[in-house]
């Protein structure tokens, strides 16, 4: 299994999360951080051959963080939180 952490810096405009998706896949990354997601709310989405988890950034589409999980793992991925505390850096 192979981890990874990036920062995105942004995955807010149109076709950059599918984009990611293929960088990833060419690596052969199973899980990846993602930091500067730049999405305002939370949710799971499917990119590719990987399920994009993604926590609460600003209202402004600023910050953010989330998990890239290739969907051969996805199913150990029991618990996501997203820290919104000191800042929107933070996901365990």
């Amino acid at each position: 299994m192979t981890f990874g952490t990036w920062n995105v810096r942004s995955l807010y405009r149109a076709g950059s999360l599918t984009a990611a998706a293929r960088e990833l896949a060419r690596y052969k990354l199973d899980l990846v951080d993602v930091q500067e997601v730049w999405w305002d709310r939370e949710s799971t989405v499917r990119a590719g051959d990987y399920n994009f988890l993604y926590g609460i950034g600003k209202e402004n589409h600023q910050l953010g963080t989330g998990l890239l999980v290739h969907h051969r793992i996805v199913s150990a991925v029991t618990r996501v939180e997203f820290f919104l505390g000191i800042g929107y850096h933070i996901s365990f």
